[in-house]
Order: structure tokens, then C-alpha cells, then sequence
């Protein structure tokens, strides 16, 4: 359990940003000021498909969850804008597509991290810290 909190403190969740390039998310973290202009004062959220429950599964399966997850955050309550991100492994081995949201807050992204088998994801307010969600007890 240690290991796995350890790599999600170690990973680098990024944004991609419409001009370019992409800006980092860190747990405990206030939110860059890239993406503070992108979501105001509205709650988001980093969450991602790939991978549930922090096991291997093929690109297909991963692929078809995570367009899952997009269609369900796109007509989820709530949705200001859904935005391409990438969640990179602390020591750069792994890459995981992922989503940040704004407009959701944990009322509706605990339900679809539990249903496509999230460990965990990150989520905030406006420009206030970034936190780490834990789902595993709720798995």
C-alpha cells in the first residue's frame, strides 16, 4: 500500500494547454496558473479509465473505458470543459491517458472513479490545492 501511495505522490499529472505544451499538477499543490484561467472558481478533476484498481490491462480495454469515462463526463451535470491529460510514472516508465475536468466535484467523480475501478484521483477548487481522492476503502 505504501508503494502505491508512493507512486501516485510521484507522479507527474499533466494538462495539456490549447497553445502547447502542458502544465503540471501537484498533490497539495495549488493549481498553475495555466490552468487556474481554465477553471475559474468551478471544481475539477484529474481522473483517468487506464489501468483500474493499478493493474495492466490491454489498450483495447483501457481505450474503451477511458471513452467511456470521457462520454460520461461530457453529459455529466456539472461539465464546464473536459481537457486531454496525461498522468507520467514518477520515474518515467509509464504513461497513462487521463482527463482533466472542470465543473464535477467529488458528488459526481467518486461514482465514475468507482465504476471504472480508480484507486484514486486528484481533484480541487479553482486555484486552491490539488488533493488526492482515495477510493480504495470504497472499492
Amino acid at each position: 500500500m505504501d508503494e502505491l501511495i508512493a507512486a501516485y505522490q510521484a507522479t507527474d499529472y499533466r494538462v495539456r494547454l490549447a497553445r502547447g505544451g502542458y502544465a503540471s499538477i501537484s498533490i497539495d499543490q495549488p493549481l498553475p496558473a495555466d490552468l487556474v484561467s481554465l477553471v475559474g472558481d468551478h471544481a475539477w478533476g484529474f481522473i483517468t479509465a487506464w489501468n483500474p484498481a493499478s493493474q495492466p490491462h490491454s489498450r483495447q480495454s483501457n481505450r474503451q473505458a477511458q471513452q467511456g469515462l470521457l462520454r460520461a463526463l461530457r453529459g455529466g451535470p456539472g461539465t464546464v470543459a473536459v481537457h486531454a491529460a496525461m498522468g507520467v510514472g514518477g520515474d518515467g516508465r509509464w504513461r497513462e491517458p487521463s482527463l482533466f475536468v472542470v465543473g464535477p466535484d467529488v458528488r459526481q467523480l467518486d461514482p465514475l472513479a468507482l465504476r471504472f475501478g480508480q484507486n484514486a484521483y486528484l481533484h480541487g477548487r479553482g486555484d486552491g490545492l490539488a488533493r488526492l481522492r482515495w477510493m480504495r476503502e470504497r472499492l
